[in-house]
């Protein structure tokens, strides 16, 4: 289940999602940096395209598809600290930003294995923001049934692709934990 921190005085929710996979921090960022290859992971995800070279003012075009519901989320990348974070904005129908950030971590390392890498999903978004509008929902369908009904379906799509990014990341597969904060520890 989701949890998410909501900040009345902003009306901003936030969530913070993370795993550890066994990489160092330059290879994970890397990773991430390749917005138009995260559409190999999720059914969801039919396709990323984007304009620019990757750096700052770089926007992404996240297409989405589930159920009835297709959905183009459009994204730029604000600013790039390597090998640290990825600072992004939502610049289309919904007030959000957020980063990927990646901490070195060798404590959390397994036997056997010489570092690993924390990688952080920082997200923080104004709901109020979104409407029924924006998703060309069908005759009788709200807005918050589809949220309703989304909501357990992405956490379970993200446990699959992170499962998937880590297997790509490390060679292998393994078992991942998903963890999701429920009071950020950084914004």
């Amino acid at each position: 289940m989701f949890t998410f921190s909501r900040t009345e005085s902003k009306r901003v929710d936030h969530l913070e999602l993370s795993t550890v996979v066994y990489v160092p921090p330059e290879e994970a960022y890397e990773f991430l940096l390749d917005f138009p290859g995260y559409a190999n992971y999720s059914k969801h995800l039919t396709q990323v395209t984007h304009e620019g070279d990757g750096g700052p003012g770089t926007e992404y075009d996240i297409h989405l598809k589930w159920w009835k519901v297709r959905y183009t989320v459009r994204s730029e990348v604000t600013e790039l600290d390597p090998p640290n974070r990825i600072d992004w904005k939502i610049i289309k129908d919904i007030h959000a930003h957020g980063h990927w950030r990646v901490e070195e971590v060798p404590e959390e390392a397994p036997e056997g294995e010489e570092t690993a890498s924390r990688v952080w999903l920082s997200i923080h978004f104004d709901a109020d923001s979104a409407d029924s509008g924006m998703l060309n929902l069908p005759a009788f369908v709200s807005l918050g049934w589809v949220v309703g009904k989304v909501k357990p379906l992405v956490l379970s799509e993200a446990e699959k692709v992170v499962e998937r990014i880590v297997t790509d990341l490390e060679g292998e597969p393994r078992p991942v934990d998903l963890e999701i904060h429920e009071k950020p520890n950084a914004v």
